[in-house]
């Protein structure tokens, strides 16, 4: 770290958790964000703030006004344009040393995979279920740490789903095996700050998980009820019979 990275860097620098050493491997890191909307834009912004060396930032999207209710990554002047440039814009004006790789298109299958294997940890600020099966199946089989949150309504959760830990459950061990949900925020509602709080949350873990200070962060779904202000956890365990995750038998 240079003369200015030290000064940028000092509040972190000044906790044990992080120090030189810590902030050193966040500049390393490298982060795939894989949606744009209201989980992914303060995911984006306290990443990037935080000093993450690389984001991938991936959204097939486009900013539209209803979007501006929620994703703060986004303004006026970005309406039309791709959720992924927009994004990119907003964090080279917050660091510019920080290197964005942007991916302007859903991705899923070998393209998923061989853009989970060239990173360290994979935050899923999707709202789509069948995505969030797809990309916890590109990180179990790529042995990344994935963060996944949702926010609908006035509700809100976070799981963290870890292969190198012994015996962590997936997110599909969660749902179990044939399990599908459909609900979006488009046709349901979400009050805006819920996804700022849920947003802020998962970068937190990324950052817990990323510094190596992440403890008993598996196996456990976290809550967040907006009208009472009341959090939860709830622990699951790994499914004998989960497609993803379970070990096979010996024949």
């Amino acid at each position: 770290m240079n003369d200015a990275d030290l000064l940028r860097y000092s509040r972190h620098i000044l906790l044990p958790e992080v120090d030189l050493d810590g902030q050193e491997k966040l500049l390393k890191a490298r982060v795939a964000i894989i949606g744009l909307g209201g989980l992914g834009s303060p995911v984006a912004l306290y990443l990037a703030a935080s000093g993450i060396g690389e984001i991938t930032l991936v959204d097939g999207d486009i900013v539209d006004l209803g979007n501006l209710q929620r994703q703060i990554v986004h303004t006026e002047a970005d309406l039309a344009h791709t959720k992924v440039d927009s994004a990119a814009h907003a964090l080279s004006q917050i660091n510019s040393g920080l290197k964005i790789i942007p991916v302007a298109q859903r991705i899923t299958g070998e393209a998923l995979d061989t853009l989970v294997s060239a990173v360290d940890a994979v935050v899923d600020c999707t709202d789509n279920f069948e995505t969030r099966l797809e990309i916890n199946r590109a990180c179990v089989q790529g042995r990344k740490p994935l963060i996944s949150g949702a926010a609908i309504r006035l509700e809100g959760q976070l799981l963290t789903v870890d292969p190198n830990v012994s015996d962590s459950p997936c997110y599909q061990c969660l749902y179990g095996k044939d399990a599908l949900v459909q609900q979006d925020c488009a046709t349901t509602g979400v009050i805006a700050p819920i996804v700022g709080v849920i947003g802020s949350l998962l970068a937190l873990e990324t950052l817990r998980v990323l510094l190596g200070i992440a403890q008993e962060h598996t196996g456990q779904l976290t809550t967040f009820d907006g009208r009472t202000s009341r959090w939860h956890q709830f622990k699951f365990k790994k499914r004998a019979d989960c497609p993803i995750c379970a070990v096979p038998s010996a024949p």
